[in-house]
């Protein structure tokens, strides 16, 4: 019985990774905590599941919520800005089209907004909005009844407001902006950055203490392209060379280079009608494993 259950298991396990990573933001927790529920089920009786979904979706929950208790002291003690794991993928494995459980990456903007959340907010978010969970399950996920999950949701709708809609580009047009971000601030030319940038664009930075980034968002494509031009004028900087090409990172157009200073880097960049609205430099060692394997060299 056990044997036939792994079967069972793997159907949905790209499901459960998904579910996770939103409730945690980082995909090696995720992958863990998606560990940890194929033992449970494995020590189950899976045959006696009504609902196999249901039920290992409320498992991976509430390993989440009980992560998260810890996770949150951490996270109250991060240096600068935090951003999620970058969940990287060639641009060919992107499918605007593929079904929510199958797409292990969220938007930036998204899993930021859902930092404003509770967890248990956050629970309910994510079970009902993103996976179509019937309240009658999320009650049984979080133990609470079912009307006080739709005030849960109330609330986190008012806290996530847009952020959730995806904004789909032409894979010619990601590409075209992401080379051209990339030459423009890999050579420090300012002005070419400035005309990729939507005015009120951001720039969030993620070193995790770690390494050099931003403590704070830069806003305006004036002193984003000030910021940028600023980091090759300093001491030892070197005109950067090596990079991964145009990826998709969070389901966003980006890329993985080396930074003038040598440091490992993802920058995924969110556009709006052709211009750059938000740009996310993910600097922190710990949440970029595998990433150096996208790299080469620009004139490669």
């Amino acid at each position: 019985m056990a044997d036939a259950s792994y079967p069972e298991f793997e159907q949905h396990r790209r499901f459960l990774t998904a579910l996770a990573y939103r409730m945690l933001g980082s995909l090696a927790d995720a992958q863990d905590i998606v560990q940890d529920a194929f033992l449970r089920w494995h020590g189950s009786a899976p045959a006696e599941v009504a609902s196999p979904r249901a039920w290992l979706g409320t498992t991976v929950t509430r390993l989440c919520l009980d992560l998260m208790k810890s996770a949150r002291a951490r996270r109250e003690n991060y240096v600068g800005q935090w951003l999620p794991e970058p969940v990287i993928a060639p641009p060919a494995a992107a499918d605007a089209a593929q079904a929510a459980e199958e797409r292990i990456d969220s938007p930036v903007a998204l899993m930021l907004a859902m930092e404003r959340l509770s967890p248990l907010e956050r629970a309910v978010f994510i079970l009902h909005d993103l996976f179509d969970f019937e309240f009658r399950e999320i009650a049984g996920a979080i133990d609470r009844s079912e009307a006080a999950c739709r005030q849960l949701l109330v609330r986190a709708r008012n806290h996530v407001g847009d952020t959730e809609r995806r904004y789909d580009v032409d894979a010619t047009e990601a590409a075209r902006v992401v080379t051209a971000f990339f030459a423009a601030t890999s050579s420090g030319d300012a002005s070419a950055l400035r005309n990729l940038l939507a005015d009120a664009a951001r720039l969030h930075g993620d070193g995790g203490g770690k390494r050099p980034a931003t403590l704070n968002v830069i806003h305006g494509a004036d002193k984003i392209g000030r910021f940028f031009a600023g980091i090759l004028q300093k001491p030892d900087a070197r005109p950067v060379q090596v990079w991964s090409g145009p990826l998709r990172i969070n389901g966003l157009p980006g890329f993985v280079s080396l930074d003038p200073f040598g440091t490992l880097q993802a920058i995924a960049l969110e556009l709006e009608n052709g211009r750059i609205v938000a740009i996310y430099s993910m600097r922190n060692p710990d949440k970029l494993a595998g990433a150096e394997a996208f790299l080469h060299h620009a004139d490669a």
